[in-house]
């Protein structure tokens, strides 16, 4: 599908070539609608299900109800489900020969990545403000301040952010939409070894032992932490401070590892 772009001149910087690229992802996203749709129903469907089916099923120790335990974990680990557009966005630019039109520009190389990075963190925020709707209207309340809500908030932007350059290389490295979408679905399984829907406490020690140190666990906890207040705290072991810590540790681990690798296999492929 074409879509218009302002054009690109000699003096253009990073900054306005990042905007440029950015605005084109964003408006790809808006004329297929079926995307936004799609995903809110999504989103959704699988909320209600954890809320209403398996939520009778699973207690929570600390007197907090499972819709507030479960959440702030499906708000977090929904940036995950959202990367994939980014995963197969790269993979269709690739595919589509809008890297090779873009590298006969006078534009600087690195900002296919950020323009794509930006838009897609711009897609995640809607989706989670979408989410963070849908929690509220099934039953979720905040037992803390509105500021760390917002900060909260905030946290789950940045992680959506720090995710994204993992799902930009995957769909670099896989070339084909097709192949991005497998690759990205790897990830997903993450997102149940973690605290995201229930304690780590219930599970096997051996697998305590990964999903309580693995950086889902740690972004969850600390936008539970951040919503729930001290019950949280309790419930987790750890402040909320400790938390969101060792969170942006692991989520600048990520544009550090993965940004650089993004940008070794732009200029390969």
């Amino acid at each position: 599908m074409a879509v218009a772009t302002m054009p690109i001149t000699k003096t253009t910087s990073i900054g306005v070539s990042t905007l440029q690229i950015a605005r084109r992802a964003v408006l790809r996203y808006l004329r297929t609608p079926q995307l936004i749709v799609l995903g809110t129903i999504q989103g959704a469907m699988f909320l209600l299900i954890f809320r209403y089916v398996f939520g009778g099923a699973i207690a929570i120790s600390g007197g907090i109800p499972y819709v507030d335990f479960l959440v702030p974990g499906f708000i977090t680990t929904g940036v995950l489900f959202s990367g994939m557009g980014a995963a197969t966005g790269a993979a269709e630019d690739l595919e589509q020969g809008f890297v090779d039109r873009l590298r006969s520009l006078p534009v600087p190389r690195v900002c296919f990545l950020t323009g794509r990075a930006l838009a897609d963190t711009a897609w995640n925020t809607w989706g989670l403000i979408v989410t963070a709707a849908i929690g509220f209207a099934v039953g979720f309340r905040l037992h803390d301040s509105v500021v760390n809500a917002l900060a909260a908030f905030g946290l789950c932007v940045i992680f959506g952010f720090a995710f994204e350059w993992l799902f930009i290389m995957l769909g670099l490295l896989a070339g084909t939409p097709q192949a991005a979408q497998g690759m990205a679905l790897l990830v997903f399984p993450f997102t149940f070894i973690s605290s995201a829907y229930i304690p780590v406490s219930s599970m096997p020690g051996w697998l305590q032992a990964f999903a309580s140190r693995q950086p889902i666990t740690y972004m969850v906890d600390s936008v539970r932490a951040l919503t729930q207040g001290q019950a949280a705290e309790t419930l987790i072991g750890h402040s909320a401070g400790y938390l969101v810590v060792r969170a942006l540790l692991w989520a600048l681990g990520f544009v550090v590892v993965f940004g650089p690798l993004a940008a070794l296999r732009y200029r390969r492929s």
